[in-house]
């Protein structure tokens, strides 16, 4: 049974939805297909991502190609709770509450795993964390799973290298039309999305200090560059330092950056970038927000423990009132900005990302008696059919290679 906050707010949920579909023509094409060759037939398989508009319809998606579909939360403050109640009332076995604590959260990813996925997808790993440590029991049947996020990713291909990982698993957030375009374009509007959304602040002429130089941070840059804001980059990789300072923006440490910053955006997939020591140099009236995965990036402890008082602000908003009189603001508890404070990633970007864990997963039942508990690459043939379904979307057409070309190219 479906845990969820209200089935009386799925009305609300469906128009969300349709929205959605509207907006992912990959995704209708993808799901006329599935509708006739019902490639999931009597499979079981969990989505355990955002809850939110987009997901629901690749789980509506997954359903037309024949799946017993469930979907749990895998995030506690981005689960839109109307969206949940549509999902169950269209047969999808959902656990998702918007705002649940811990316990309730973790509770909600088990009686996931207890629908017996033979396929899943994952959103940052604490799906595939789970079922290795508290429910091995329940890795009998499991053919593979798929992970969403960066940070997902890291955890896998740690998991992997330590001779730990039991079952398969693709790595779609390393897929080209996946990383390509919902971590640049995607985390680069959603992240301003909500925090514009949520402070009702301007952002040109600011300072912006954004954390990590990956493709996550690249977005988040290039948005706030268009806006106006002065940016700055902090970065631990070398070569990604350089680039950020050929792409024209300064880059420093974050204690240099502590003090000039106005508004702080996390995107590393670390632990502890802003810590104390970082909380003390900074202005008065600083706003910090993060967009990793995992709300440990900024020390929100640490920042608690070391304030004389806080306040909520505006909703979303939490002031903190330093010892010296100075009031620093976090946004969304330091979690997912995007989507705590806002709606996620615009449909048109992750149509190309959900198409491509569609796609994952089918290629997953394909080659199941191939494939070795390890982690695998999107295949390219993946990759190009999405971008082809896309641009034909868009009315857009593309040359190709004569056989005079070809031969020149590869003999």
């Amino acid at each position: 049974m479906s845990i969820i906050k209200d089935i009386g707010l799925a009305p609300s949920g469906r128009v969300k939805i349709d929205w959605a579909k509207r907006h992912m023509p990959v995704l209708n094409e993808i799901e006329r297909d599935f509708l006739k060759t019902k490639p999931f037939s009597g499979k079981n398989v969990l989505v355990s991502v955002h809850v939110e508009a987009k997901t629901a319809y690749l789980a509506l998606v997954l359903k037309s190609g024949g799946a017993n579909v469930a979907v749990a939360a895998c995030n506690p403050l981005s689960t839109q709770d109307d969206v949940a109640a549509a999902l169950a009332q269209y047969g999808v076995e959902t656990f998702a509450v918007h705002g649940a604590d811990d316990e309730l959260y973790y509770r909600c990813l088990e009686e996931g795993l207890m629908t017996r996925p033979q396929l899943f997808i994952d959103d940052g790993g604490d799906l595939v964390h789970m079922l290795h440590t508290k429910r091995r029991d329940l890795m009998e049947g499991i053919l593979g799973g798929s992970e969403e996020t960066t940070t997902g990713v890291a955890r896998l291909l740690s998991r992997s290298k330590r001779g730990e990982l039991e079952i398969p698993m693709m790595l779609a957030n390393d897929a080209m039309m996946k990383h390509l375009f919902d971590n640049r374009y995607g985390t680069g509007q959603s992240v301003f999305d909500g925090i514009n959304r949520t402070t009702n602040l301007i952002v040109a002429g600011k300072c912006v200090v954004i954390a990590g130089y990956g493709w996550c941070g690249r977005g988040a840059a290039m948005r706030a560059k268009g806006m106006g804001a002065r940016v700055v980059i902090t970065e631990i990789d070398p070569i990604k330092a350089i680039e950020a300072v050929m792409d024209g923006f300064e880059v420093m440490t974050m204690d240099e950056a502590a003090g000039r910053g106005d508004l702080f955006i996390t995107l590393t997939g670390c632990r502890d970038v802003i810590t104390k020591k970082h909380f003390d140099t900074m202005k008065d009236g600083a706003v910090m927000c993060n967009a990793g995965h995992f709300d440990v990036e900024i020390d929100v402890s640490s920042l608690r423990e070391s304030s004389v008082s806080s306040y909520e602000a505006r909703q979303n908003i939490e002031g903190f009132r330093r010892p010296d009189g100075r009031t620093l603001y976090l946004l969304a508890e330091g979690r997912l900005v995007n989507l705590a404070a806002g709606d996620g990633h615009p449909a048109e970007i992750m149509d190309m990302s959900f198409s491509v864990q569609a796609m994952a997963l089918k290629y997953i039942l394909d080659h199941a008696s191939e494939l070795k508990p390890t982690v695998y690459r999107v295949p390219a043939e993946i990759d190009e059919y999405v971008a082809e379904i896309k641009l034909a979307s868009g009315g857009v057409s593309i040359d190709s290679l004569t056989p005079e070309q070809e031969k020149y190219l590869y003999g």
